[in-house]
């Protein structure tokens, strides 16, 4: 049987940044983030020793509650939602190991949502992605904890050596006597590429920039293909303008081989679930195959082309995609029934985020590997240690090809304080980052002070 921890009080703080340059993703623009900091303090059983935790994420309220509400109020919502949460931890004592910890907290954060959902009568509800997205910083800081009281790093506490249940208690019977740990590496990776971004503002060459940042660092695709030696890209697309899509996918195919042809390229596109059906993913490749077969034969995955309520939309399938390509859930991954829902719609692939949570991707994680599904790992714009973290579990899925980090080209600000100690995880090169790092204890490496707003210093 595990070790178990008590929970003893759990506090946030915030912090905001300003982007370098504005991002477009799924037709909504962002140009700045705030950080939510959670730290923990829990005891082993069986001990007066405190142990601290820390956790932290990027709320990307515009991504996980795309809304006509203001981005201001949604985020604010989703604050709330974390203090409200960590007052309701720090005096429920919750005990167990971090996977019971966490599954309890998720009911309690449910009740949270109703509460604030009636208090602020607002009529869409709060979305389940956004609500994991407050809590997550909570969830990362708690297996934090969990790890650094053993003294052991927290992806290698996953087995039944230190939980009390198996996978059955949140996957179901088919996983009766597995543990996360069978799906797990001993140990990082020493090294993975990095998955640049190609947002749909983003100037690829000199020619589309108007007026320079001159800030220190690249500022279009060419410059940073030369200063980091990038060799995967995602590249955000419209997923309603076929042309444009087709034309921006040839272009910055020419680019890397003007660049760099005797790079091995991969390629990802990312319609963030913009397009109309089907029948526009396949008619996209069939152009791409005819006009440039180097960005067909490189295009490594396709992520979420649907939209992400898949129980209203029962019509929107990607049977036909999946036979050329793995394609890959995001938005909609929420829990075991939509991983379900997801395969019975023709979803080959799940990318996992730290920002949903870490049991959620530990949990998630080993239901992909079970059925065999392609797997990738990526950031939601993350800086500073909540990119760390994010790399931390794609260094331990096997399977898992690249990590993907974009918080070095939109907001390098936010890598300031860990650019001492971790310098060579944010500036890339060779296209590549040690993550053979990322080996401490906890979720396995040291949390730097998160600061405050630059106007209230």
């Amino acid at each position: 049987m595990g070790m178990d921890i008590s929970l003893k009080a759990a506090t946030n703080t915030t912090r905001n940044f300003v982007y370098r340059q504005p991002m477009k993703f799924g037709g909504r623009v962002v140009e700045d983030v705030c950080i939510l900091r959670t730290e923990v303090i829990v005891t082993p059983t069986n001990s007066r020793k405190k142990v601290v935790g820390v956790g932290e994420m990027t709320m990307g309220n515009s991504w996980a509650w795309p809304s006509k509400i203001p981005a201001k109020i949604t985020l604010r919502i989703l604050i709330d939602l974390a203090n409200r949460l960590a007052q309701r931890v720090s005096d429920d004592s919750l005990t167990g190991d971090p996977l019971q910890i966490t599954h309890r907290i998720s009911d309690i954060r449910d009740e949270i949502v109703n509460q604030i959902v009636a208090e602020l009568k607002i009529a869409e509800g709060i979305p389940k992605l956004a609500a994991m997205l407050a809590s997550s910083p909570l969830e990362a800081a708690i297996h934090d904890a969990y790890g650094r009281a053993i003294g052991k790093n927290s992806f290698e506490c996953m087995s039944g050596e230190f939980l009390n249940e198996d996978l059955s208690a949140y996957l179901g019977e088919e996983f009766v006597g597995k543990y996360p740990s069978d799906y797990l590496s001993a140990k990082p990776k020493p090294t993975m590429p990095l998955y640049h971004l190609v947002g749909a503002l983003d100037p690829l060459s000199a020619a589309d920039i108007k007026t320079r940042l001159n800030d220190g660092w690249p500022e279009t695709l060419e410059e940073w293909l030369r200063t980091d030696g990038i060799t995967h890209l995602k590249i955000k697309l419209d997923g309603n303008s076929i042309d444009w899509d087709v034309g921006r996918i040839v272009e910055v195919t020419r680019i890397c081989e003007q660049v760099a042809p005797e790079r091995k390229w991969h390629l990802s596109f990312d319609f963030n679930e913009q397009c109309p059906n089907e029948d526009y993913v396949i008619d996209l490749l069939e152009r791409i195959e005819r006009l440039s077969r180097p960005s067909f034969d490189r295009l490594q995955y396709i992520e979420q082309p649907t939209p992400r309520d898949l129980t209203t939309r029962t019509e929107m399938t990607v049977h036909r995609i999946a036979r050329l390509r793995p394609v890959v859930i995001d938005e909609s991954l929420t829990d075991a029934v939509s991983l379900k829902l997801a395969r019975q719609r023709g979803y080959t692939g799940i990318a996992l985020k730290a920002c949903k949570g870490q049991s959620e991707c530990l949990i998630m994680a080993s239901a992909a590997a079970h059925y065999e599904m392609f797997t990738c790992v990526q950031d939601l714009t993350c800086v500073g240690g909540s990119f760390l973290h994010s790399a931390a579990v794609a260094s331990r899925l096997p399977k898992v090809a690249a990590i993907e980090g974009n918080g070095r080209q939109y907001c390098p600000a936010g890598n300031a304080a860990y650019m001492a100690q971790y310098a060579p995880m944010f500036r890339v090169r060779y296209g590549t980052i040690p993550t053979e790092l990322l080996n401490g204890p906890g979720l396995g490496f040291d949390w730097q002070p998160l600061g405050v707003d630059e106007k209230e210093a």
